[in-house]
């Protein structure tokens, strides 16, 4: 397989700490010492065969911080978007430019950058199972996350007919996708036990999607298949689940479990690495009193934060910002940073 990571996102409800110049991607969340780019590197090097298989996609004005960040892989290896038009530009022009160094045979697996895999032995087994069905015919393969909980956050995968056990995990036709529904929807699914988290990781044969693409995304694949990565300013904005997953009769999910997280806002820190011992969240010099069910983050270990009678909030502090809000809210970062950039006086803080 040839991994591609897709490296191109803002992570803007990781603010403070995930900025213009250092989003989401390039941050260590979880202690390693390794950003979530390099985690992820790290997990596919062993499906690559090495850096000379590994591709990453990312905007052009964070190709610098992924060259950085990833010193060891091919610059051939590495494409920069001069715009961002979401995810479908991405796989059409990446898929086009391997299937040109490769031939339409080439069987590729997208991966976004920012997500946690706990099990890197069952993910790799997922991906060998993945590999074997995409081999096997016309099929472009989503793994499906198995839901621990009703998220309202989360898109969902409708399990449809059996479609035979590759790897020891079994295959099935998808019936439809299903966009971040509510909470008591997103309990009717999980009760059926026909659903599966979307995780927004796919594996296929270039042949079959550049096919799928032109039938049900010509006004995407024709001007990348002619200018190349001149053809993006005219561009439409679309993703890749919209644009074709939704669309294409092709698409299978293997249902997996190999513990995920796709750390969409400072909550996933608590759920990657609470403490049952300690009433808080804590990657900072913390002294609290009477304080409980927070998250606390400070990117410089010599600063301290202290509270008091202090309960379910985050408070992060990097650099020349200090965010406070309540776990609840974290989805609303993104409407203070709108605010943000419309103030002159605010634009160091972006």
């Amino acid at each position: 397989m040839i991994p591609v990571i897709l490296a191109g996102g803002k992570g803007e409800r990781f603010w403070p700490l995930s900025r213009r110049a250092r989003p989401k991607q390039f941050l260590c969340l979880d202690r390693t010492g390794k950003s979530l780019l390099q985690a992820t590197a790290d997990r596919l090097l062993d499906v690559a065969g090495g850096w000379q298989g590994l591709w990453v996609i990312t905007s052009a004005e964070l190709s610098d911080g992924v060259r950085e960040q990833l010193p060891e892989l091919p610059p051939e290896n590495l494409l920069a978007e001069p715009q961002g038009r979401d995810t479908a530009p991405a796989v059409a022009w990446t898929t086009l430019e391997i299937a040109k160094r490769h031939g339409d045979d080439a069987l590729i697996g997208f991966f976004p950058a920012d997500h946690w895999i706990g099990d890197r032995e069952g993910f790799k087994n997922t991906l060998e199972a993945a590999s074997q069905l995409a081999n096997s015919q016309r099929a472009i393969v989503t793994l499906g996350i198995e839901p621990t909980y009703p998220s309202s956050g989360y898109g969902y995968i409708e399990q449809g007919q059996g479609a035979g056990t590759y790897a020891g995990i079994s295959a099935y036709r998808v019936n439809r996708f299903t966009e971040k529904p509510d909470r008591e929807t997103a309990e009717t699914f999980i009760e059926t036990g026909k659903y599966t988290w979307n995780s927004g990781m796919f594996i296929f044969r270039a042949g079959v999607v550049i096919d799928e693409l032109r039938a049900y995304a010509p006004e995407i694949l024709d001007p990348i298949a002619e200018r190349g990565v001149a053809a993006y300013a005219d561009l439409p904005k679309k993703s890749i689940d919209y644009a074709l997953m939704e669309k294409t009769h092709l698409t299978y999910v293997l249902p997996a479990d190999f513990g995920w997280d796709d750390l969409g806002d400072w909550n996933a820190l608590e759920r990657l690495l609470k403490d049952d011992d300690c009433p808080n969240v804590e990657v900072a010099r913390h002294l609290g009193l009477d304080t409980k069910g927070s998250i606390f983050y400070a990117s410089n270990p010599e600063e301290a934060i202290v509270t008091i009678g202090l309960e379910d909030v985050v408070v992060v502090r990097d650099g020349n910002v200090t965010l406070i809000v309540k776990k609840e809210r974290t989805q609303d970062i993104k409407k203070v940073l709108q605010s943000l950039k419309e103030r002159p006086e605010y634009q160091s803080e972006l």
